[in-house]
């Protein structure tokens, strides 16, 4: 990991991600959360004050220290049970089937094995868990695909491995997941960047 993503990313961005805007999807998504929770890429805590008291404990996991410091800062004064996890998604530090609700907001986009991420969320949740997710990626508009191909070589420099043309509905279905709800439409701003996928899955 370069000095540039150690030091500098972190607070890039916690400062990207606290617009109002990424809020109203935290809003709608993160309170569905229930029993024992699982938060792929919890950053710097951004969706803690949104998980509702459905969800008895949230386990977050992080590649990145300083996001975690950040998040164990968010969590003062909070009554739930907050743990805290250095790691990657693709190699989780949980038994099978141990958790009911897998959370993953604009996180998939940046794991380098997303395919075999997706495999480990099947495995630690339970036979009736949820995966309630926020992400943006693949536009369904050829010229605005055109697009996300040719930004995404260099925004994964910039962006912390950051994809701007993940299928996300399609490699979550191969994964062996099918969806509940899925609402997809564009956030304001560039189009690359802002196609989102908003909802809900179960295992098959």
């Amino acid at each position: 990991m370069s000095l540039y993503q150690r030091t500098v990313l972190p607070y890039l961005i916690h400062a990207s991600m606290r617009v109002e805007t990424f809020a109203a999807y935290r809003r709608r998504v993160v309170p569905l959360a229930e029993g024992r929770v699982l938060e792929i890429g919890i950053g710097s805590g951004l969706n803690l004050p949104f998980y509702s008291e459905r969800a008895t404990q949230v386990i977050g996991l992080d590649p990145s220290p300083n996001l975690l410091s950040m998040a164990g800062k968010a969590m003062n004064g909070m009554r739930r049970r907050v743990e805290l996890l250095e790691g990657s998604a693709e190699r989780i530090p949980l038994e099978d089937k141990s958790v009911n609700t897998v959370v993953t907001t604009w996180t998939l986009c940046s794991i380098l094995d997303v395919m075999l991420a997706l495999r480990e969320l099947r495995r630690v949740l339970k036979a009736d868990g949820r995966l309630l997710l926020i992400e943006h990626g693949y536009s369904p508009d050829p010229h605005v695909r055109r697009w996300q191909d040719r930004l995404t070589p260099a925004w994964k420099r910039i962006a912390g491995g950051c994809h701007l043309n993940r299928p996300i509905k399609h490699i979550i279905e191969d994964s062996g997941f099918r969806f509940e709800r899925l609402g997809t439409g564009y956030m304001r701003g560039p189009k690359a960047m802002t196609f989102m996928y908003e909802g809900s899955a179960r295992g098959v």
